[in-house]
């Protein structure tokens, strides 16, 4: 038995955490099989329990753009826990990596830092509420934006895997203020805009999504979106958490050439800690207290291990000119070839990617919202995960994530990887 020790951990977790996991998609109840236990990770590499070691393509779900354990951002984090874990009082270093973020960014003047991308998300609704004085928003179906009462509405990610799009839990008052459109389908915006002029406060989307596999947006859908919402007095929320600093230095507006009003973060911010963030005009940030009347607070929100993790990140990849360039590359040749083996064996399939973030799809048609990522075949998807695991490649255990690639991903491990996919077979 390969997996032993985790086998064993997991079977113990389980008296003491609900499903013996912290979060629901760890417990690999999608694809079937025990979790892998990780006791450390270096580079482009996790090792588990059992001592068994894995090419990585989750990356902790995102932030680990730099691999594992970078040896600049681990000195200067444990420089900074020599001064203390967290104080509750402002530090110097919240106003510089916020300085850096919105010297970044487009379209920001302000950022307000918090824990997590599902804080950063809920938030940022509020914000919009209390900006426009209107109730309602808008999400599409498969986005994920966290666990927040507002977006469990039929969410992606997790809420998929589990059955519950509709989460036991959320209230009726809730979830009559979440109105739901079609990813990629302009229509089903305009059509809900027309039953609710003057009610809705927001859209919020991922703007490349990432939470029903790697779903790319048409090329004039977000443009639309734009238009829709400058004509209806409406805030256009991007949900940058996965995709902010990862397809580019500046995110999703500037890869997609598309300003937000409001723009959330996590992820790759903090470095592999616990981090998110929310930022927008002045106008709209004025809003937020102890400015304005919109409560938000949080107290370990600009904690300074993760501030210095995040920070030393951040300028990493800003001196960094050829990073985004390597890691496109990567993802383009893995890309590129797992489509051509698969093509050679005749297995139906779909490879979406954008920057250093794909999936893959075992589906004959285009994979382009929720209901085409539904029918893929996700039998054969979960026998595909456990032969690229056995074969020491660990992605996503479900198939509606999205692999995330790491500049400590080189030719060696690509080559690895194509190695795991040319062995597998129906």
């Amino acid at each position: 038995m390969i997996y032993q020790r985790s086998s064993a951990l997991f079977k113990e977790a389980q008296n003491y955490i609900p499903g013996g996991v912290n979060s629901p998609v760890r417990a690999f109840k999608s694809v079937g099989g025990t979790p892998l236990f990780i006791k450390k990770a270096k580079g482009a590499y996790l090792t588990d329990e059992d001592n068994r070691s894995y090419i990585d393509y989750i990356n902790s779900w995102g932030p680990m753009i730099l691999g594992h354990t970078h040896p600049e951002v681990l000195a200067a984090t444990t420089e900074q826990l020599k001064s203390g874990f967290s104080f509750g009082t402002p530090t110097e270093l919240e106003t510089e990596i916020a300085r850096l973020i919105i010297s970044l960014v487009p379209n920001i003047d302000q950022i307000r830092m918090v824990n997590s991308g599902t804080e950063a998300c809920m938030s940022a609704i509020r914000l919009a509420r209390g900006y426009t004085n209107r109730d309602k928003i808008i999400k599409f179906e498969g986005c994920y934006h966290g666990h927040s009462d507002s977006f469990l509405i039929k969410a992606g990610s997790g809420a998929i895997t589990f059955g519950n799009p509709n989460s036991p839990g959320v209230t009726q008052g809730t979830a009559k203020d979440t109105l739901l459109a079609k990813y990629n389908n302009l229509a089903s915006v305009e059509q809900i805009f027309e039953e609710n002029k003057d009610h809705i406060a927001a859209i919020i989307i991922e703007p490349v999504a990432g939470n029903m596999g790697c779903i790319l947006p048409d090329p004039e859908f977000l443009k639309g979106l734009k238009s829709l919402c400058e004509k209806n007095k409406t805030l256009l929320i991007f949900d940058e958490v996965m995709t902010g600093f990862r397809l580019d230095i500046a995110g999703a507006q500037k890869r997609l050439g598309i300003d937000a009003d409001i723009v959330t973060f996590g992820k790759v911010i903090g470095g592999g800690f616990p981090v998110g963030a929310f930022a927008a005009r002045k106008e709209i940030m004025d809003f937020l207290a102890p400015n304005g009347p919109v409560y938000q607070a949080g107290t370990l929100s600009g904690n300074p291990i993760a501030m210095r993790a995040g920070f030393t990140t951040l300028n990493l990849l800003k001196d960094d000119l050829d990073l985004y360039k390597r890691i496109d590359l990567a993802t383009e040749t893995l890309t590129k070839e797992i489509k051509a083996i698969l093509t050679e064996k005749g297995i139906a399939h779909q490879v979406n990617q954008l920057g250093s973030m794909m999936s893959v799809f075992f589906a004959e048609h285009k994979v382009n919202d929720f209901d085409t990522a539904q029918k893929a075949n996700h039998t054969l998807f979960n026998k595909f995960f456990h032969h690229m695991l056995e074969n020491g490649v660990y992605i996503a255990p479900s198939g509606y994530e999205t692999w995330f690639i790491s500049d400590a991903i080189k030719q060696p491990e690509i080559d690895k990887t194509l190695e795991a996919v040319r062995s597998f077979s129906m």
